[in-house]
């Protein structure tokens, strides 16, 4: 089953307006490396990605009008900011959790959501488009 391993953290919400030092970003860096490739080695990493820290954010709203809103920003005002996730295989949600606890981003503060994938059939979205189209004709 897949699972996604979501890293929330304080300075994805509210970046500081000076970057930390090479040496950090670096050091920090190569522990997300490190645990990429221990997701590799096991078999468990299927996607994985940085984020951009939420002011760089747009949210997209319909709206009670019927017409559709965009705004700056992330979808509400929060202490932490998602940062990154990985999509992973586990065979349950204990092996799921073991993966999420291995996590670099805990040793800095993150809290690390785990939460089951919902896995679509791969013809799914075909097969909707072909019942839409049924139904509107």
């Amino acid at each position: 089953m897949k699972y996604a391993i979501l890293i929330y953290d304080e300075n994805t919400a509210n970046p500081s307006s000076e970057a930390p030092p090479d040496d950090v970003i670096q050091a920090v860096m190569d522990e997300y490396f490190g645990y990429s490739k221990m997701l590799r080695d096991r078999g468990a990493f299927q996607a994985g990605e940085a984020l951009q820290p939420n002011p760089t954010a747009t949210t997209i709203r319909a709206s009670q009008s019927g017409g559709v809103t965009t705004t700056d920003g992330p979808f509400a005002e929060t202490k932490e900011g998602l940062g990154g996730f990985y999509i992973v295989e586990a065979a349950d949600l204990d092996e799921a959790l073991e993966l999420g606890k291995a996590c670099p981003g805990l040793k800095y503060g993150a809290a690390i959501e785990v939460r089951p994938v919902v896995e679509f059939e791969a013809d799914y979205a075909d097969r909707a488009v072909e019942r839409a189209g049924a139904t509107a004709g």
